[in-house]
């Protein structure tokens, strides 16, 4: 995620609420309520943490801060909620990996993705864009210079086991191509080995790939998602480039322990939906470049279910065994 800004915090500010609909004394305990952010402070997801936060303040009229827990792959604030009272002072906000990724990679998770939580909403979507040197002016033309050299071609991702990872693992398969795998611990290393010509492609986040792809030092080839992006209008879509079904987002969202009441996560879901719907906060997601999603619990629950056998597969396929 990309660091905050100023004027990205003064936009997740600008919520546009009414006066407080609900008194803070209505709220479970009338205490503060904590929103676990599985990533340490001064990233991204601080600027969607201010807006979950603010909005439930603004229209509850209770104390919502932000309480860090990095660590394990954000299994670490994910264990923790999990663990916690079912009373409404604990949420989480969830990620791809916490639910879809992370079962298939340790082997005493603590927690399950499904029973051990109350799923509120999805919140935002990363977009991701395949990049690569500047010599190839297509995804056809790259995946010609693959299939030309096969096994000398290099391709940086954020880790392994993480989505770019399986999208990797899945481009390969589907393009029926062969590239060295150079992970690392983060986007940034990844996209600078990629910028300096050191790794040939990879798969990164719209927002922080955009000036590198603006610049010329790297071109853009493809958006992994199912329209075009309005900020790089002339990239393809992953399916127009010549690689259709090809699919792994990182989305965000909120959950609370389960057993958490039903009017509680009702008033969390509808409260949090109309923030991101809001024309300030849109603006900010593009921005950020972060995609809208299909708000609710029903929707968000569906895509785990959907993930969970897609990523057990690749993931089997990439060779990761659970630690």
């Amino acid at each position: 995620m990309p660091p905050l800004s100023r004027r990205a915090l003064l936009g997740a500010a600008g919520l546009g609420f009414a006066p407080a609909a609900v008194a803070q004394g209505d709220w479970p305990g009338g205490g503060p309520v904590a929103l676990t952010i599985p990533y340490g402070p001064g990233v991204g997801t601080d600027i969607l943490g201010r807006v979950v936060t603010q909005s439930l303040a603004e229209r509850t009229g209770g104390t919502f801060v932000m309480d860090h827990k990095p660590g394990g792959a954000t299994t670490v604030a994910a264990r923790h909620v999990a663990r916690a009272r079912p009373d409404g002072t604990t949420l989480l906000m969830g990620a791809v990996g916490t639910f879809t990724l992370a079962p298939f990679a340790f082997r005493n998770l603590g927690y399950d993705p499904l029973r051990d939580f109350e799923h509120i909403t999805q919140i935002a979507e990363t977009i991701l864009v395949l990049v690569a040197n500047p010599r190839w002016d297509s995804l056809e033309a790259a995946i010609a210079g693959a299939r030309r050299r096969p096994g000398e071609l290099s391709f940086a991702t954020w880790g392994v086991g993480s989505s770019s990872h399986l999208l990797l693992v899945d481009m390969m398969a589907r393009a029926g191509i062969e590239l060295i795998h150079v992970p690392h611990n983060s986007t940034p290393p990844a996209l600078t080995d990629t910028v300096a010509g050191r790794t040939d492609m990879m798969f990164s986040p719209l927002a922080t790939a955009k000036p590198h792809i603006e610049s010329g030092r790297l071109r853009a080839l493809a958006m992994i998602r199912d329209t075009r992006a309005s900020v790089l209008p002339a990239v393809p879509t992953v399916d127009e480039a010549g690689l259709p079904g090809l699919r792994t987002s990182s989305w965000l969202s909120l959950q609370a322990p389960a057993g958490t009441p039903q009017p509680i996560l009702a008033s969390i879901e509808e409260i949090v939906s109309r923030a991101f719907q809001a024309e300030t906060n849109r603006a900010l997601l593009d921005g950020l470049g972060m995609a809208s999603v299909t708000f609710g619990a029903a929707a968000l629950r569906a895509r785990i279910i959907e993930e969970l056998p897609r990523h057990r597969e690749l993931m089997e396929r990439a060779g990761i065994q659970p630690e």
